[in-house]
């Protein structure tokens, strides 16, 4: 009987183990396409960045190293800290914007689906944050966006130049999607 408990054990260990050390798969085949739909989605719903907003627009505040600090991270963990924080800024006061409504829908519904998949992909998993800086980093250049947005009273210039920065980070994101996520 101590045998057969013992190699419960063994095999349930192995198991989560082994879970645990392979990505997932959603991450692997879905993320980048979405991430790509997502940089396209903010492309299109603004077009060029308005000349009536160029006095506003300020230094870039992506910091170019925000995902360099992540590298001890798992890509699930780190991508659904990124999402959740776009998400949660698109649900922000959005009625100053002249964006495309139905291109700015799918962008949301684009971000929703890739929050609600990673969510099963961290949950899925025993992912845990090593602390190691990018989560700090990510929540700080964030907050300097809705700071950003607070103080401009979420105006549609304020909104373009958060569509820049995010589109921005998009990018990197893929960079780093690209660089840690092998199929």
């Amino acid at each position: 009987m101590a045998v057969l408990k013992w190699l419960s054990i063994c095999l349930t260990l192995f198991c989560q183990g082994t879970a645990a050390s392979k990505p997932c798969r959603w991450t692997q085949f879905r993320l980048g396409k979405l991430n790509d739909v997502s940089i396209n989605l903010l492309s299109e719903m603004g077009g060029l960045f308005p000349l009536m907003c160029a006095e506003e627009n300020v230094e870039q505040m992506f910091p170019e190293d925000l995902y360099k600090n992540t590298e001890g991270e798992d890509v699930s963990v780190v991508a659904l800290e990124a999402m959740r924080y776009v998400e949660q800024l698109y649900n922000n006061s959005l009625t100053s914007v002249t964006w495309n409504k139905t291109k700015l829908n799918m962008f949301q519904n684009v971000i929703y689906r890739q929050v609600q998949n990673l969510e099963l992909c961290v949950v899925g998993g025993v992912w845990e944050s090593s602390g190691d800086g990018g989560s700090v980093t990510l929540k700080t250049y964030f907050n300097k966006l809705n700071t950003f947005l607070k103080e401009k009273e979420h105006s549609a210039c304020a909104w373009e130049i958060v569509r820049k920065e995010i589109r921005e980070n998009l990018v990197q994101f893929k960079k780093f999607i690209d660089s840690r996520v092998k199929p």
